[in-house]
């Protein structure tokens, strides 16, 4: 296989809704007309849109998806796709002065909107009848909701592209109106086979319709799947994702920008501690297929387009053992299952952890000892009710308490220092924060801290003052010195 110019990059939601940002810093920024292609962007919808189609991803307030499968709202979701039609329409005012363009983008999007109107009418319709079970095509639903808005914002950019001269091109892989289902791998093979990289700037809709159906594996994670997927069929020699914010040494909200600092270099391994957390530089099984075929992932700063960002590759360590990250979790809710007859009977993790699967439930960490066994969960109350209640059916002799918490995690390609630990416990008992549980592995990539939610932020910047900012000159020395 020829080693590829091309680059892959994916831009999030945020920064899709600043076109001008978009264009002047990631797309033309300072290249000749020439160096304009030979790159393929995967774009997200605009910010706010999926949770407009399908539910708020932090308050769960139901979207046209929630809403249709929902029994007891048989029309409020045609009410909801209306609205929508007026937010998408609105965006396309904001962008298009020119009232042909601003036409062309509205009949394409409404035209959308009401072929899925039609299509969920008549499947509710059909499930009306006892042999349909709705439940069975909510999945299939819920992709085809999905893909509305990254068809609007991978088509909106197109258009305002070539308006302004560049040959951008359309690629559409949501799947619409398409007569068969193919895998992924050959779906995208056959959409990049006629692409010619060295003179169009192909802008590729985040969700791809395909057999294996993302969103069973990675929900709202699709658009890291599409995208990682393209690099690795294409053989990028980097893929590169643009966000609204840097990969930095801790959350700036919480510690401050003045102390934070952009991370220069990490591996894959830091990256997957990060997703564990829900702080996604990639989705852990799209960074797989990066890692295996060695293409280095980049993770930019929209905004600052002059700094080189986070390069992430699979054999970076740390030149000397350090922390790089401090990173956490609210809103964890601890399940412990307290059962005396637990002791030296294995079967019992393996039931709670079948319990969980069975509500899809993901958890975030774990401890065990003789007879306890603790979840760390990520999930809604709801959920935590539903699992606990099927928990005390399975062990009738167990004590089970539910408890809300927060995980804080020191994270390092190498943390192989000694005393670490006990300079962290130190850092938050000086700031009188108790800590609940540690986990800590024999990889020594993370130690995580078990604590209160209600000192999450405190413990966030206690730790990031002990163990990354005496060091932070030796960070913003590695962070300057890498090259694009």
């Amino acid at each position: 296989m020829t080693t590829a110019q091309h680059t892959v990059e994916k831009i999030g939601g945020t920064s899709m809704s600043n076109y001008e940002a978009v264009r002047d810093n990631i797309i033309i920024g300072n290249r000749d007309e020439a160096d304009l292609y030979q790159r393929i962007f995967v774009v997200s919808a605009y910010g706010g849109v999926t949770n407009e189609l399908l539910e708020h991803k932090k308050t769960g307030e139901p979207g046209v998806y929630a809403l249709f499968a929902d029994a007891e709202s048989d029309w409020a979701w045609g009410d909801d796709l209306t609205t929508l039609i007026k937010l998408l329409t609105d965006i396309n005012g904001d962008l298009f002065t020119d009232p042909m363009l601003k036409q062309q983008a509205d009949q394409f999007i409404t035209d959308r909107i009401e072929g899925v109107r039609g299509c969920l009418i008549d499947l509710q319709r059909l499930c009306s009848y006892g042999q349909f079970q709705l439940e069975e095509h909510l999945l299939t639903v819920r992709e085809m909701l999905a893909g509305i808005g990254e068809a609007h914002s991978a088509f909106n950019t197109a258009l305002k592209l070539q308006q302004e001269g560049i040959n951008a091109r359309f690629v559409d892989l949501t799947g619409w109106r398409d007569s068969e289902l193919m895998p992924l791998d050959e779906k995208l093979k056959q959409a990049f086979d006629n692409v010619d990289l060295s003179r169009e700037l192909p802008i590729v809709t985040g969700y791809a319709q395909c057999k294996e159906g993302l969103m069973r594996t990675f929900d709202r994670g699709y658009s890291e799947m599409t995208f990682s997927r393209i690099a690795v069929m294409t053989n990028a020699c980097e893929a590169i994702i643009h966000k609204e914010y840097h990969l930095s040494s801790a959350d700036p909200n919480i510690v401050g920008e003045d102390k934070v600092v952009p991370l220069g270099r990490t591996n894959y391994d830091v990256a997957d501690q990060l997703a564990n957390l829900g702080m996604e530089a990639i989705h852990p099984r799209a960074g797989k297929g990066l890692r295996q075929n060695e293409i280095p992932l980049r993770v930019m700063n929209t905004f600052e387009p002059e700094h080189t960002g986070t390069l992430i590759t699979g054999d970076y360590v740390s030149e000397k053992p350090q922390v790089e990250i401090i990173a956490g979790a609210k809103g964890v809710f601890a399940i412990e299952v307290f059962d005396q007859d637990m002791q030296g009977e294995p079967g019992s993790d393996r039931a709670l952890l079948d319990i969980l699967s069975r509500y899809k439930v993901r958890f975030i960490s774990k401890d065990t000892n003789a007879n306890t066994i603790t979840h760390y969960v990520d999930t809604t109350l709801k959920h935590v009710k539903r699992v606990v209640k099927a928990m005390e059916e399975a062990f009738p002799n167990a004590e089970l308490s539910t408890r809300k918490v927060a995980l804080v995690s020191a994270i390092g390609s190498d943390m192989k220092v000694p005393g670490i630990l006990a300079r962290s416990v130190k850092s938050l008992a000086d700031n009188d924060i108790s800590v609940l549980a540690i986990h800590q592995c024999m990889r020594q990539v993370d130690i995580q801290f078990v604590i209160d939610e209600d000192h999450y932020d405190s413990a966030i910047s206690a730790l990031h003052g002990a163990l990354i900012e005496p060091h932070n000159h030796e960070y913003a020395i590695v962070a300057a010195s890498e090259t694009p």
